[in-house]
């Protein structure tokens, strides 16, 4: 296919009123970090749309980029001719015929005059170029609704725009115009969906993640920073924090409270993803929680649970089905890392029948016993790894690479 220009649609901030310029600026920005690689394309900035100039480059390669920006809802690859009926019909009877037409196609011709001064009206448009192209191609027939190619023209003084392809964008808000949070990053299906929610809704994530060696391996490591490669490719990069999790993780072994292990751990968990939070500016903590999917995730666990910290927790997966949930990981590009064999540190100790209905001041008796409890949650965050994952980091070379994309960095 031989196309100029890709079209590209905004999403529902376009609906924001007052905040929709921030919105655009944020979107046009991420826009521009992805065309990078892509040296010749140009972005040109029209009124609740953008277009990018090809100048050569693959339309494929930057179509493939560009459906990952958040806050694009479509993408349309578009031939460009002069705003002239000879042009116009011309340049539709050669876009439609690089279309493979091996059977009967229905389809439909629909023009848009935005300049008005153009010689015919919308209406006549629509026959006008759909009357050469049924003479050109006797496999197309008309059908208003619902047609297999809608070829959509657009009349504009400069110029005009022709198109029938739609490809889906992932839509949402533009990366970071909500606000900043913390995902809490296990190796599992979830998380890393429930991360990738949180960046369609706006937010700029830092992931957390607690290892637990030697309980757990580098390849479990290992595993959870290519979850954070994949993810980056829908932010340009992310900021990873590794915390040592042993000490804190095996004081709750061996106090005769096994059925509190879960809640415990998971309640230190929220006090270290807390502090570091604080250190970075964030003001939510993201997890993948589903209700009820484990003894953790029923309502009377996630309620004390949440208590060990005052900034929101937020869980785009709490009312998810777990097929919708793996569904998304599929497309996403998560799920075939996520089921690797790799145990983190979620799966170490769990008791048989671990409490799904814990009782706060029990568990906060519990945690009070704990003699030194406070100083392994310091220690805990003082040895944190702190790494930034982009989408070309070489993550099986370790914490560093040549073009140093994984690096021990206070910036983001």
């Amino acid at each position: 296919m031989t196309y100029d220009m890709l079209l590209l649609r905004f999403g529902e901030f376009t609906l924001k009123g007052k905040n929709r310029s921030r919105f655009e600026r944020s979107v046009h920005n991420h826009i521009k970090s992805v065309l990078r690689p892509f040296p010749k394309a140009n972005i040109i900035k029209e009124y609740g749309r953008l277009y990018v100039e090809l100048n050569g480059e693959s339309p494929e390669a930057l179509a493939g980029a560009l459906k990952k920006v958040f806050g694009l809802v479509s993408i349309s690859p578009v031939r460009v001719c002069p705003s002239e009926l000879d042009s116009i019909i011309k340049t539709a009877v050669e876009f439609v015929g690089q279309k493979v037409l091996t059977k009967e196609t229905t389809f439909k011709v629909t023009a848009r005059r935005v300049w008005k001064p153009f010689p015919h009206s919308s209406q006549e448009m629509n026959h006008l170029v759909g009357s050469p192209l049924l003479r050109a191609y006797p496999q197309l027939k008309v059908q208003v609704k619902n047609p297999e190619i809608e070829l959509r023209i657009e009349i504009r003084q400069e110029r005009t725009y022709l198109f029938y392809e739609v490809i889906p964008g992932v839509g949402g808000f533009p990366l970071g115009t909500n606000g900043k949070a913390m995902l809490l990053l296990s190796g599992g299906i979830d998380s890393p969906v429930a991360g990738w929610e949180a960046m369609r809704r706006g937010l700029e994530i830092q992931c957390v993640h607690f290892y637990s060696y030697p309980y757990t391996s580098q390849l479990a490591k290992e595993k959870v920073m290519e979850l954070t490669r994949i993810l980056s490719g829908y932010a340009g990069r992310l900021k990873l924090h590794l915390v040592p999790f042993t000490d804190v993780q095996t004081s709750f072994v061996g106090i005769g409270q096994d059925n509190l292990i879960i809640t415990l751990m998971r309640r230190a968990m929220l006090r270290i993803a807390t502090t570091l939070a604080e250190k970075e500016g964030a003001l939510a903590i993201v997890t993948g929680d589903s209700l009820g999917q484990v003894a953790s995730q029923t309502l009377a666990s996630m309620n004390v649970i949440g208590r060990a910290t005052d900034l929101p927790i937020l869980r785009p997966l709490v009312t998810s089905d777990k097929n919708e949930i793996i569904r998304t990981a599929i497309d996403i590009g998560t799920y075939e890392t996520s089921i690797l064999p790799y145990e983190d540190c979620c799966t170490l100790f769990v008791p048989k029948s671990p409490t799904t209905n814990p009782n706060l001041h029990v568990v906060e008796r519990v945690e009070a016993s704990l003699e030194h409890m406070a100083a392994r949650i310091e220690a805990a965050v003082a040895g944190t790894e702190t790494l930034i994952i982009k989408p070309d980091t070489n993550i099986s070379a370790g914490s560093s690479n040549d073009d140093g994309a994984v690096v021990n960095e206070d910036w983001f």
